[in-house]
């Protein structure tokens, strides 16, 4: 044990020194700094002590003897677990992520699939912590993996769907294949709702990525199982959302059948939403960009998703479109013929003397 602890005790004791020559140099500018920097060194003192502690006891457990024919590896996973809970209060990420491993590795070794799973969805934990985001992502979608063989497609999903948020912001694409698995694993054992909110983030992502032949298909989707749950209500705004991404894609056509469609939908006809649709898909077909923009500017679809909302306030009908004609027309009609007149009037005064 005293090997173990070893070189941790060499940096508590460096850190101490540091501290009577220079407080500055880790960080002590007052009092009140001194007593929490000394407090938090003890504190992570004590917890990686205690981890280390708990690693030695994991190996023993692993060792075999004359009496002892096979490694305790239920027992070894046990204290793996408690070693990185230690590091990881005392924020040694690193370390945490190897026990957890290490935790998963002798759970796998017992048989013990859900339990090894749940060591490496831990671990990739630790590597987001250590924004290692890539990484944390493999090790979750190892975990999603091992939930499914050990028959828990429930816990697989949701993991995948966490490792979806994790890599979001930094892989558009991954974050949508991970989501599409979710959905996937939902729409297998029935839970269709779930399924499509899953659905749903991932066509937002396909629309946001530009990938808009992809988030049509993702969209219909969305759309026949809204239809199945009897969702009608969502059916219409996912009919809206469908019909931007084809006007986007310059594909009129398909816009049009996607609103003839959705009038089987009960209680469609009639509806805002398909009074809205017609009016943008008459204004997109006569080329008026006024009453395009009315439209897409109206509250139903400025409080749509903000990919969406970002889609309709953008739309420009092709060729620039044609504005609206002045009501001040007519007058300035008038107005030119009545110039016309007095020029006219002018003239006649101009040789109303005569020639003399």
């Amino acid at each position: 044990m005293a090997d173990l602890a070893h070189p941790f005790m060499t940096f508590y004791a460096c850190a101490k020194l540091c501290y009577l020559r220079s407080p500055a140099l880790l960080g002590i500018t007052t009092p009140s700094d001194d007593v929490c920097v000394i407090t938090l060194t003890v504190m992570a003192a004590q917890k990686i002590n205690e981890a280390l502690e708990h690693l030695a006891k994991a190996e023993k457990c692993l060792k075999t003897s004359f009496l002892k024919w096979k490694p305790d590896y239920d027992s070894a996973a046990s204290e793996y677990a408690k070693a990185a809970v230690a590091f990881k209060n005392a924020k040694q990420y690193d370390q945490a992520k190897e026990a957890y491993l290490k935790e998963a590795e002798s759970y796998e070794n017992h048989k013990a699939l859900f339990h090894a799973a749940k060591a490496y969805e831990q671990a990739g934990m630790m590597l987001k912590e250590m924004q290692k985001l890539p990484e944390a992502v493999q090790l979750i979608e190892k975990a999603s993996m091992m939930y499914l063989e050990n028959g828990t497609p429930d816990t697989a999903a949701m993991a995948l769907e966490r490792a979806g948020k994790l890599i979001e912001n930094v892989n558009l694409e991954k974050a949508v294949n991970l989501y599409q698995q979710s959905a996937s694993v939902f729409e297998n054992e029935e839970r269709l709702r779930q399924a499509v909110e899953l659905l749903g983030k991932a066509s937002r992502l396909l629309v946001r990525a530009r990938r808009l032949d992809e988030a049509v298909v993702s969209i219909q989707k969305e759309k026949n199982m809204y239809k199945e749950i009897e969702n009608y209500p969502t059916c219409y705004k996912k009919t809206i959302a469908q019909v931007l991404v084809h006007l986007h894609r310059n594909d009129f056509v398909a816009a049009e059948k996607s609103v003839r469609e959705t009038y089987s939908i009960p209680g469609f006809s009639g509806s805002e939403d398909c009074t809205a649709l017609e009016q943008l898909l008459a204004g997109f077909d006569q080329q008026d960009q006024d009453q395009v923009s009315d439209v897409c500017n109206s509250p139903l679809f400025k409080y749509m998703d903000n990919d969406y909302a970002k889609l309709a306030l953008s739309l420009a009908v092709p060729g620039g479109g044609t504005k609206k004609k002045s009501p001040a027309t007519p007058q300035e009609g008038v107005t030119g013929h009545a110039q016309g007149g007095s020029r006219a009037e002018e003239e006649d005064d101009e040789y109303s003397g005569g020639l003399c």
